[in-house]
């Protein structure tokens, strides 16, 4: 990606990049280059001490949480995509099919090596039938470009297929009737990584209670096949928090590194 491409995805992320004054070198030779850093969020500081890694592959096997896969309850647990669309369309396994105004299936390349998965979806989503989008959406398409992706070149699901009313927490019922429908997405994309993005998701997913801040700087494994799985902050979250982005672009970056962006 050039540079002035580049620049322009983190500034609408809302991560700035700076280039240090020139100053002597250590050896009193003459002035030290240069170098652009992105990074930092104007206004917003690091956590201490963190240190991003060379590569996602060299993470420590003590740092490594296994989960063991969720067994599929559904009597069409190998369907295509086009009856497994149909078939979340027409579910009517908990209360949520009263309440909502469409499924949201999930939508993206089927065969993308990065799959997203977020919570449940809100109320643009359920007016429109698709999976982030509004403000939310807009942020998570600028985090995208932040590391040279569209937003065509990833899948993205939720947790949940219908919206929780007034965007509530699922409830555990809600999140046992979709499990299947998700595990069989999960298994059609078959993704190089699966990214984790809120609360609500990383917790269903590793069966864990942990806060996203304790999660986020591990990678974890998903299913039979072990598949690496990363958790960050959800979009909306970053939008009433705008501080915590530049621990979101440590994420970011350590997917575009499992990646070989």
């Amino acid at each position: 990606m050039d540079e002035p491409r580049r620049r322009a995805y983190l500034q609408a992320l809302g991560v700035q990049v700076w280039t240090p004054r020139a100053g002597p070198r250590a050896d009193g030779q003459g002035p030290r280059e240069a170098a652009s850093r992105p990074g930092m969020l104007a206004d917003s500081h690091p956590d201490p001490g963190a240190e991003l890694p060379e590569r996602i592959a060299a993470t420590e096997s003590d740092s490594t949480s296994a989960v063991s896969p969720q067994p599929s309850a559904l009597p069409a647990g190998r369907l295509s995509w086009d009856d497994l669309r149909r078939q979340v369309a027409s579910c009517t396994a908990c209360e949520l099919q009263r309440s909502r105004t469409q499924t949201v299936f999930g939508m993206g390349d089927p065969h993308a090596d990065l799959l997203i998965i977020g919570e449940a979806p809100g109320a643009d989503e359920d007016r429109q039938g698709e999976p982030f989008v509004g403000r939310a959406g807009q942020l998570l398409n600028a985090m995208l470009h932040a590391i040279g992706l569209q937003r065509e070149q990833v899948f993205i699901a939720n947790i949940l297929k219908c919206r929780p009313p007034g965007n509530r927490n699922p409830s555990l019922t809600e999140v046992a009737a979709c499990q299947d429908f998700l595990a069989r997405q999960i298994e059609l994309v078959a993704p190089r990584l699966i990214l984790s993005v809120g609360a609500v998701s990383a917790h269903n997913l590793l069966d864990s209670d942990e806060s996203v801040g304790r999660l986020r700087r591990r990678v974890h494994s998903y299913g039979p096949g072990g598949i690496p799985l990363l958790v960050t902050y959800h979009p909306a979250y970053l939008l009433r928090r705008p501080e915590e982005k530049a621990k979101a672009w440590e994420d970011l970056q350590r997917v575009a590194e499992s990646l070989g962006i």
